[in-house]
């Protein structure tokens, strides 16, 4: 994983591989082509623009210089992914070599936190 970012209710990832992972906050989850995935947003143009921009700079290059995309503090290669569920919370963990994600969300609350943890 390179980079992500939140827009509305999703949770977006960008992937090595140029597809973007979306996370919607039910815990449904879709996978396309980031240049699909950036099309289908519904924002502003200068948004999609800024975001193609990230998307460029993350799979050409180190990312320095980023308008919307965070990226991981440490290389995040998914190795397992956990999805947990608890009345109107739900929790997914997706665990790399050298970091890991933690993903909350809340349909009480329309509410997405992203959590990074380094492994040791």
């Amino acid at each position: 994983m390179l980079g992500y970012f939140i827009l509305d209710e999703a949770l977006y990832l960008l992937l090595d591989i140029g597809f973007i992972w979306m996370i919607f906050l039910d815990g449904e989850m879709g996978l396309m082509p980031h240049p699909v995935a950036i099309g289908e947003l519904e924002t502003t143009s200068t948004l999609k623009e800024e975001i193609k921009a990230d998307i460029d700079r993350l799979l050409t290059a180190s990312g320095a210089g980023l308008l919307r995309l965070d990226q991981p503090a440490a290389q995040c290669e998914i190795d397992e992914v956990s999805f947990f569920e608890c009345g109107e919370e739900r929790r997914l963990i997706i665990t790399g070599d050298e970091s890991s994600l933690t993903i909350e969300t809340s349909l009480k609350t329309a509410e997405i936190k992203v959590y990074e943890h380094a492994r040791r």
